[in-house]
């Protein structure tokens, strides 16, 4: 790759440093001389920018991305060609992507999610309105500035939609946060960027992408075949409506998805208002179902038919002039009488007529197993006919009758309703992958489903902790149905096997561990003054003969030999000097403290010389030799006071002489002092 830095763009801008590298280019940070600012610039790759598609490419993004003004996208300044370099000049982004901002805080609170994403949504509504989709959303080319403003940069791959847009050649974006479509190389839209949106919400309220994989093709099929775990599963504090949001973006069927992200921005906004807000994408039976049927009758085709009398009469003639009075008064009261006549015929028969008519009991029809497109409501003038629910079934064919209420055979009034519940067929649910998962969160997982799980089963394993899934049935992707039992294999652990500790005291340390890594035991070793020769075990805190797990550590001390004095210089004045006294000189001294022969769990042992605490530590009544002794390693000189507590409470006291290395009876501790005490007197 050419090194641009150094060099001036036109006259223009000079390429400082590198700052980002994308799939077609290379990204500098640079410094417009011309308004005295600094700009990022992306530069074609110098290996592709021989290659015909790729210029095509690059030469679309620059016309498409020229067309973008908006608070929430990266501002275009320029497109150029200069010195067979292709070049765009775009705003300078202080901040960081929301990759690195979730690599920081790890899962996002809820409400932080929500901002972020609705100011995504605003900048995706821009583009699509423009015609433009960015076929890359993912948290890598998202932006967060320090006032916690969001950009979506990088429309590397974006392209003008057309009716012609498909990804035959190659299904472009990361592969974490493609569409299935785009995964399968399908026809896009401007939903696959909902999708992808959907996707990078998911991650920031549960703190990773819904799929994963070794293999970008298996994370791939995974968007076209599997369904997300909920985000609530993974983390309660997401409020309902924000995971219905996500998961109705993320929906794998297009059609199933937000028609626009106007629509998607509507519901963000009203769940920002009142985040107790729930919604209800859901309850329309799926595409691949019979289409339900308007079969209930309005009021108005139920209207009352009644046949009327043709009212006409022929047109009377004129009344000559001149005829009397008392004719025309004759006439006035029969057309009175007339008119109140008909006008009490109608009340009556508005108000009254239903009480005394006479409706017919029919017999209810059954629907049961038929098809719902078969049943036509023409042929059944008796009845209004409606569809109640739609429910899985796995033994009725999808589109037919399951129930009906009434039941068959009923007899009801004439004009009753029936409701039908129709079968969508059997549960699309799969098994979810919880190998490896803690038997409680994978419970956490199955609970979503309607299943009966059975999870006593404990089997043996050598690699998998205890309470650890090994096995499932059925196994990962299997279709479930409701209430089907699924069966747990939980491990035990590894299997428990017992080895007698062996024999160990006066062999060679290295004969010791030999024997201890036969038998899988572990070991620690304290190398102690001792009488016995260098090298020599002295003890061992498992007995010989005791069965213990493999595993067990077995506590060791070796002998280091009795350390020698120290050299003196020679006293002119102590001739007679025995070479070999010690007195006065600090010892370390190996003493055996006697534990009660009861002991039934574990203490903590403190021993104090003289009230000053020397050491403190745990003892296991199973580590214990036979005489229930457990040795400890005091340095000191002269006589001292020997104080052992058991759990803080004081256990016995002892006097010891550190320079002869044996217990002082309390006795003669006692007389020393009457005698010391007499003589002063």
């Amino acid at each position: 790759m050419e090194n641009y830095i150094g060099r001036l763009l036109d006259h223009r801008y000079e390429i400082l440093e590198v700052i980002g590298t994308g799939g077609m280019a290379v990204v500098y940070k640079a410094r417009c001389h011309r308004l005295n600012r600094l700009v990022a610039i992306k530069i074609l790759k110098d290996e592709l920018s021989e290659d015909a598609e790729f210029r095509r490419r690059f030469h679309a993004e620059s016309q498409a991305v020229a067309m973008l003004s908006h608070p929430n996208i990266v501002n275009v300044y320029d497109v150029s060609h200069s010195d067979n370099v292709d070049y765009i000049v775009m705003e300078l982004i202080d901040g960081i992507t929301l990759k690195q901002y979730m690599e920081q805080k790890g899962v996002l609170n809820w409400r932080e999610a929500l901002h972020f994403a609705t100011q995504i949504a605003k900048a995706l509504e821009h583009a699509h309105s423009r015609g433009i989709i960015h076929r890359d959303i993912k948290p890598h080319n998202i932006m967060i500035l320090k006032d916690g403003s969001v950009k979506v940069a990088d429309f590397g791959i974006a392209r003008v939609s057309s009716a012609q847009s498909t990804l035959t050649r190659e299904a472009l974006g990361s592969v974490h946060y493609i569409s299935p479509e785009q995964a399968k190389g399908g026809r896009i839209d401007f939903r696959s960027d909902l999708y992808s949106l959907g996707v990078v919400m998911y991650e920031m309220l549960t703190g990773h992408p819904p799929y994963d994989g070794e293999t970008p093709v298996s994370v791939a099929i995974q968007h076209i075949n599997a369904k997300a775990i909920p985000p609530r599963v993974l983390n309660p504090q997401i409020p309902e409506g924000l995971e219905q949001i996500t998961m109705h973006a993320m929906a794998a069927n297009l059609d199933e998805r937000y028609e626009s992200a106007t629509e998607m921005l509507r519901d963000l906004d009203e769940f920002r208002k009142n985040p107790s807000t729930t919604f209800r994408f859901g309850d329309e039976p799926p595409q691949t179902h019979a289409p339900e049927r308007t079969t209930a009758r309005t009021a108005a085709e139920r209207a009352v038919r009644s046949k009327s009398a043709d009212a006409g009469r022929p047109r009377q003639p004129q009344a000559k002039h001149g005829r009397s009075n008392a004719a025309a008064l004759i006439a006035g009261f029969i057309v009175i009488a007339l008119a109140l006549a008909g006008i009490g015929y109608f009340l009556y028969s508005f108000f009254f007529g239903d009480l005394f008519a006479q409706t017919e009991d029919v017999q209810v029809p059954s629907f049961l197993n038929m098809l719902l497109e078969d049943i036509d409501n023409n042929d059944y003038p008796n009845f209004q006919i409606q569809v109640k629910e739609w429910v899985t079934d796995d033994t009725v064919e999808q589109g037919r009758v399951v129930s009906q209420d009434p039941a068959p055979d009923r007899m009801v009034k004439s004009g009753s309703t029936i409701s039908l519940t129709i079968s969508s067929g059997p549960s699309t649910d799969t098994m979810r992958d919880v190998l490896n998962y803690s038997l409680e969160n994978a419970k956490t997982v199955l609970d979503n489903l309607a299943l009966d799980l059975v999870i006593n089963v404990v089997e043996e394993s050598s690699d998998l902790a205890a309470g650890t899934v090994i096995r499932t049935d059925p196994v990962y992707k299997a279709p479930l149905t409701a209430g089907q039992t699924v069966t747990l294999y939980v491990s035990s652990g590894p299997a428990i096997t017992l080895v007698p500790v062996p024999e160990l005291l006066g062999l060679t340390q290295e004969k010791a561990v030999e024997k201890l890594d036969e038998l899988g035991l572990l070991y620690e070793i304290t190398e102690v003054p001792h009488e016995e020769a260098e090298g020599t075990v002295v003890y061992q805190s498992i007995k010989q003969g005791e069965e213990v797990k493999v595993g067990t550590t077995v506590n060791i001390q070796v002998s280091k030999g009795m350390e020698e004095d120290e050299d003196e210089e020679d006293d002119p004045n102590e001739e007679d000097q025995n070479p070999n006294d010690t007195s006065g000189l600090p010892q370390e001294r190996l003493i055996y403290l006697d534990l009660p022969q009861q002991l039934e769990h574990e203490v903590v042992v403190t021993v104090k010389l003289d009230d000053v605490t020397m050491d403190e530590f745990p003892v296991d009544p199973e580590t214990l030799n036979d005489q229930h002794q457990v040795p400890i390693a005091l340095t000191s000189v002269g006589i001292h006071r020997v104080d052992v507590y058991l759990d803080g409470a004081i256990y016995y006291t002892f006097y010891y002489d550190f320079d002869t290395g044996e217990v002082v009876p309390e006795e003669a501790i006692q007389t020393d002092g009457e005698a010391d005490a007499d003589g002063e007197g």
